[in-house]
């Protein structure tokens, strides 16, 4: 498996450093159900604004839910399908859009950002290895699991132990090999002021 840690300019938090996208996921080894229990408790404990837990996450095992996972497969993108075909877990990552009192919730897909990102971080201290994806169809998704207009599909979440990027096509491999990278700091963040650079 590569380690394909951060490379920061000061150290931080381990499971930070090392949570990356990876596409390569081993086909022979499923989640156990206590892992299982344990990604879904992080993501239950989650923040929120006004700890309102907008969030609905839609989760299918395909050891023990083979229909349900391939209705969910089918959702995805051509791209997403030719790696995801290896993995065993999948999640869909739903934000509400009202508060309990009835008020919009423009928070809403913020915090189903963070709990995506908690439950994500433990799956690196799970030993596992997880992939949020944009690239999936909404109204597949919608009618497939009747999901409520209220709520809006944000991401699927693929989540499985890593393999060697030899399992993947070439052209996915490419994508896997390739050096990780982030904007420099000026770029993203601010001082004083937007466009401040930050000192």
């Amino acid at each position: 498996m590569q380690d394909r840690k951060a490379i920061t300019s000061v150290p931080i938090n381990e499971l930070a450093a090392r949570r990356w996208s990876p596409r390569a996921f081993d086909a022979q080894r499923g989640v156990k159900p206590e892992q299982l229990t344990a990604l879904i408790e992080a993501t239950r404990w989650a923040p929120s604004c006004f700890g309102e837990e907008p969030w609905r996450i839609l989760v299918w095992d395909r050891a023990h839910d083979e229909k349900g996972w391939q209705q969910a497969f089918d959702c995805l993108s051509d791209n997403n399908k030719k790696w995801v075909k290896n993995v065993p877990l999948l999640f869909l990552a739903c934000a509400g859009s009202t508060l309990n009192n009835g008020n919009p919730n423009r928070w809403a897909q913020y915090d189903t950002g963070m709990a995506a990102l908690a439950l994500t971080l433990e799956a690196v201290a799970q030993g596992l290895a997880a992939h949020q994806m944009g690239g999936f169809s909404m109204d597949k998704a919608r009618a497939a699991f009747a999901i409520p207009e209220e709520f809006t599909p944000m991401a699927m979440v693929a989540v499985g132990y890593q393999a060697e990027p030899d399992v993947l096509d070439e052209e996915t491999k490419a994508k896997e090999l390739k050096a990780r990278a982030r904007k420099p700091v000026v770029e993203r963040f601010y001082g004083s002021s937007w466009g401040q650079p930050l000192a």
